[in-house]
């Protein structure tokens, strides 16, 4: 009776610690998510307590005249040459709740812009990415989605 009773009683809490051990597995913003446009796909890691994130793959790495695409709206003018590819596009992102973070920025080369940001999980493989100017009811939001693993990186 005894053995019965041992074995009931770590049965009960294996499913008692089961929703916290899924909790913890439950994917993070960490990854590869592809912009809502498709074409870029962004790297998101974590830089010290906060995360960031870098362009690893480009729809059109190439400009017009065939060179790779660079960073010519940024407003610093020593920043111009800098090719986009492996640019750092957001940083500055803590936790703020379950599957959210705020306190970030974003940067849109296609501007030479950055902007306030925060962003939420929706899911697994939604990544909803709110950019904004003063308070963030001015601002837009896109849906970003896990990228497929096998596009390749647009550079080192």
């Amino acid at each position: 009776m005894r053995r019965g009773w041992k074995i009931g009683a770590i049965v009960a809490l294996a499913i008692a610690r089961a929703p916290a051990v899924f909790a913890q597995s439950a994917p993070g913003p960490v990854g590869r998510w592809l912009s809502e446009a498709k074409d870029g796909v962004i790297d998101i890691y974590s830089c010290g307590d906060k995360l960031c994130g870098k362009l690893v793959w480009i729809r059109d790495p190439l400009d017009k005249n065939g060179k790779p695409q660079v960073d010519d709206k940024n407003p610093d003018s020593h920043l111009r040459s800098r090719p986009r590819c492996g640019m750092v596009m957001l940083g500055g992102f803590v936790r703020k709740g379950t599957n959210e973070w705020g306190d970030g920025w974003i940067y849109d080369p296609a501007s030479g812009k950055t902007y306030s940001a925060k962003m939420r999980l929706d899911g697994a493989n939604v990544l909803k990415l709110r950019g904004f100017v003063g308070i963030s009811l001015f601002g837009e939001t896109q849906d970003w989605t896990r990228a497929d693993p096998k596009l390749e990186n647009c550079g080192p």
